[in-house]
């Protein structure tokens, strides 16, 4: 059959009126776009929870908290008050829980109104890890724009806001105690977070730069504040026990280099009289001025140098 040029004839298809038709509509158009956004929000929502880890075969990282807002990057309003705290971090390698630290401690800080600098002291040497001579670096590097630090684990988020962060006067204030810590309990524990003025610090000459590898450094710095005669505080008044803090580190994922090597096994129980900030050898390679979901801290890129013939066990063999 012919049909006039001036026509086209209806094809009749089934009524459709699905949300899918070959339609589109500026309704429908809304409505995937809405779609969208939820389905966004629910990946997110996974992601920082933990679930999606589980789902793509990501288990060993770990489980993200979601902050409630996204991070202030105010750090240092003058209005919050005097004090300054130059926030420590000794760091290598760890970078998933970087990531997660940064942002998390900086919001923390905000909401609390303590001002603050984040330092990532990162360790490029082949030498084994040395979290004391890091701090110690953290400590010459942190400017005079600080008058107290704070010596952070990356692997420690706060989840407790009553937790003092303030400037400690009346003498070091350990905020990770054993009764709160996830993991160490001994009466003697001065790790995890420890808040000092600069001058305390400098009382105890810093820590001691002979450990290498995982551990002690912190039982050896608790010697050097009953030396120096600094009474040490710790929190009072938090009910949230061991689940003040959440501790992100996944030891099946990442393990800890606690070998002793050589005479390493005698000499970590002994005092460091002389050793500290008067004696760290370091180099830094450079500063870098890093954003984080936010969030700014500086990250020293530092080479630390080791005498093998004082603390062969530097190295890994």
């Amino acid at each position: 059959m012919m049909y006039s040029s001036r026509r086209k004839p209806v094809l009749y298809f089934k009524d459709d009126r699905s949300f899918l038709s070959r339609k589109c509509t500026v309704w429908k158009l809304f409505g995937l776009c809405m779609l969208f956004v939820l389905g966004s929000l629910l990946l997110v929502q996974l992601t920082c929870s933990g679930d999606m880890s589980q789902t793509v075969g990501y288990s060993h990282l770990p489980h993200q908290p979601c902050p409630a807002e996204r991070p202030s990057s105010s750090a240092d309003d003058p209005s919050w008050g005097p004090h300054k705290m130059a926030l420590i971090v000794p760091f290598r390698e760890r970078f998933e829980e970087l990531l997660i630290f940064v942002p998390y401690i900086h919001t923390f800080l905000n909401k609390k109104k303590i001002r603050h600098k984040i330092l990532i002291i990162n360790q490029l040497d082949h030498f084994r890890f040395n979290r004391a001579s890091l701090i110690n670096v953290g400590f010459m590097e942190s400017g005079n724009d600080t008058d107290y630090i704070a010596m952070h684990d990356v692997d420690l988020l706060p989840q407790n806001e009553d937790l003092d962060y303030g400037f400690p006067n009346e003498g070091p204030f350990h905020v990770a105690s054993p009764e709160l810590h996830p993991l160490y309990h001994y009466k003697t524990y001065v790790g995890g977070i420890l808040l000092l003025t600069k001058k305390h610090y400098q009382l105890c000459n810093g820590m001691s730069n002979r450990f290498w590898g995982w551990g002690r450094e912190d039982d050896e710095f608790f010697r050097r504040l009953k030396a120096a005669d600094l009474k040490l505080f710790r929190p009072t008044g938090i009910t949230t026990g061991t689940k003040t803090f959440r501790h992100i580190h996944d030891p099946a994922w990442r393990k800890r280099d606690q070998k002793r090597i050589a005479a390493q096994k005698q000499e970590q129980f002994k005092v460091d009289p002389e050793g500290g900030l008067t004696n760290v050898r370091y180099k830094v390679e450079s500063r870098q001025e890093v954003t984080i979901s936010g969030a700014p801290c500086t990250v020293i890129n530092t080479f630390l140098e080791c005498d093998v013939s004082l603390t062969p066990w530097c190295q890994s063999s």
